[in-house]
This record gives C-alpha cells, sequence and structure tokens, in this order.
C-alpha cells in the first residue's frame, strides 16, 4: 500500500444506518443483509462506521449498531489470495447484549494551538465486555494464565474521519454509557 491516505466518503452526516452504509462501506449490501434479520422490530438508537485499508491493500469493514438491548457488530474484510479466488471475503456478525459491557469510556486526543485554542485531534473509544477473551494462550504446567476481558475499541481521526465521524463516535459511545448499567432494557 502506497503511503497515500486512503479517502472514503463521510457517513457521518447521515442519521439512518442505511443511507450512511451505503455512503460509506464497500459493501453496504452485505452488511444490510447481514444485520437486518436482527434488527425485525428493533429501532437502531446510534451506529459507528469503520473502513479501512490494511498493509495487504484489502478492505476491512465494520459496523457497530445500539438497538437499546444489543450491541449488533457486522465485519466484512478481504481474503488473502492464498483463502479463496479474488474477490472472496468474510462476512461476520456478533450480537452482544448490552448487559455484557461493563464499561464504556473513550478518550480525545488535544492538540493546544500556539494561540492557546484546544483542538481535537483524535476519538478513542473502546466498550470492556464480561466475557473473557479467547487470545489468552493455555498456560504451560505451572504457569498463570493472563485472563483479560474481552474488549472493543473504534477510533477516528482528523485525518481517519475528520470532525462529523469523531462526533458521531462520541455520541456513539455517550449512548453506550448512558444504556450501560441499567440492568434490563
Amino acid at each position: 500500500m502506497s503511503d497515500d491516505l486512503a479517502i472514503f466518503p463521510d457517513w457521518s452526516p447521515y442519521q439512518e444506518l442505511d443511507v450512511a452504509a451505503r455512503a460509506y462501506l464497500r459493501d453496504p449490501d452485505v452488511a444490510l443483509a447481514a444485520v437486518e434479520p436482527l434488527l425485525v422490530g428493533a429501532t437502531v438508537l446510534g451506529f459507528t462506521l469503520e473502513r479501512f485499508v490494511n498493509e495487504f491493500n484489502a478492505v476491512w469493514q465494520e459496523a457497530a449498531i445500539c438497538d437499546g438491548h444489543r450491541l449488533l457488530l457486522w465485519h466484512g474484510e478481504d481474503l488473502p489470495e492464498e483463502e479463496g479466488p479474488p474477490g472472496s471475503m468474510t462476512s461476520a456478525v456478533r450480537v452482544i447484549p448490552l448487559s455484557a459491557v461493563t464499561e464504556v469510556g473513550y478518550r480525545r486526543r488535544l492538540v493546544r494551538e500556539p494561540n492557546g485554542t484546544i483542538r481535537r485531534e483524535g476519538v478513542d473509544v473502546y466498550v470492556l465486555l464480561s466475557s473473557l477473551d479467547e487470545a489468552g494462550a493455555i498456560a504451560e504446567a505451572g504457569e498463570a494464565t493472563p485472563i483479560r476481558h474481552d474488549s472493543l475499541r473504534f477510533g477516528k481521526t482528523v485525518t481517519d474521519g475528520g470532525a462529523g465521524q469523531m462526533d458521531r463516535l462520541e455520541q456513539f459511545a455517550h449512548l453506550l454509557g448512558q444504556l450501560t448499567g441499567r440492568g434490563a432494557f
């Protein structure tokens, strides 16, 4: 991949998931077909979208959607040549009940300008889950196994999404934060 930044359309002006996904994701029909059966009778309260080109020039896409009860995650990723014919990709869905969210946090990266004003340069959001991270290796006899909770991470910067997508990501973090710890919904 070249050093040029990948530029994708801005989804942040669109409040409807369908419209935003069609504006931003490379494969919106695949993403929407995967999540729509799960959203029957539900109202989308908020979402965030991500898309980038990795070091192998493959597209990675994600939609995170909150309906007030669940966090729905769709992930699509191009497969390497050795794993399928050209154009092959994965499409995966994960459904997480909001009762499994134990913590939501976000960090703003700020820059102080020479004139004293503060400019937001990036937003990073994490969602800690009660489930355990599957990445922990099985310990050798006598070794302690590190136990880590599963987490989700989302990020936007001035150059990767811009101000509008940073705003929307912060709104998504606020929504999840408002719903976390409320018990049954």
